[in-house]
């Protein structure tokens, strides 16, 4: 279904960044910046118009398909249920790290990934001011700069990224401390999509997050298994961009270390 729209999605991906984020890159006003639900929860102009810009054109590319949005969620929480039906759907986080992008430092993408019935099929992971363009395709691994990615063995120390403690509930911080361990090297995380690019890259061995909202997860994932990595939530289950999953939930290089990243955050050492 994708195959032959590759090269185009990213075409997509690139434009909207080039016309939306770049341009306001260490540029924004004070009145351009919002908070949503918090002081940690911001929203810019260029996060608004950069989803606009991708949901027009991803779209046309695919007739029939629709786009879940991190703003068009907002504004309608009832749009995130199209991830649960039958049609072929475009999951948007359009400036992924937004606190980064409004502190003007170059740690932050726009993440596209195309899903169907619960199926992440393809992905984008685009960080316009680090010139890295990250694509994934389901049983066609996942590229940087058109370089194969692919894990091997990890070192002796498990360098692990983790949800920033601002974003965590309570039972969240007592799970995810079970990291505060000897060999482990646990540090709270800047943008999402980000940390599983250094996953799939072999710079750190895995991530372990305590939300699970699919613009955040969806692109990274897939980025992350295709390079040879996996998966697993705290019950041991693959992780569902639908939702319902056991929290926190970690990925990972390979089977061994998210087993291990499990079992800690499940507070067996």
């Amino acid at each position: 279904m994708i195959d032959d729209k590759l090269s185009d999605v990213e075409e997509a991906v690139r434009k909207a960044a080039a016309a939306e984020i770049v341009p306001r890159y260490r540029q924004l006003a004070a009145h351009e910046i919002v908070e949503k639900s918090g002081p940690h929860d911001l929203v810019t102009v260029a996060d608004r118009l950069a989803e606009e810009h991708l949901t027009a054109s991803l779209t046309r590319l695919l007739p029939g398909s629709v786009v879940v949005g991190e703003e068009a969620v907002h504004a309608d929480p009832s749009v995130y249920d199209a991830l649960r039906g039958d049609a072929p759907v475009w999951i948007v986080d359009p400036v992924d790290g937004t606190r980064q992008f409004v502190r003007g430092e170059p740690g932050f993408c726009t993440l596209v990934a195309l899903a169907q019935r619960g199926e992440v099929l393809a992905s984008w992971t685009y960080a316009p001011a680090l010139d890295w363009m990250a694509v994934a395709v389901r049983g066609g691994g996942a590229r940087l700069n058109g370089e194969v990615l692919r894990l091997g063995p990890g070192g002796e120390t498990l360098r692990v990224a983790t949800s920033h403690p601002d974003y965590t509930t309570p039972d969240q911080k007592r799970a995810l401390l079970g990291l505060n361990v000897e060999g482990v090297d646990a540090r709270p995380c800047g943008s999402a999509g980000l940390e599983y690019l250094a996953v799939a890259k072999g710079e750190l061995d895995a991530v372990a997050f305590s939300w699970e909202l699919a613009w955040d997860h969806a692109a990274g994932l897939l980025l992350v298994e295709e390079a040879g990595g996996t998966d697993r939530t705290l019950a041991g289950e693959r992780f569902r961009i639908t939702g319902g999953n056991a929290l926190p939930f970690t990925a990972g290089r390979n089977e061994a270390t998210v087993e291990r990243v499990v079992r800690l955050l499940g507070g067996d050492a």
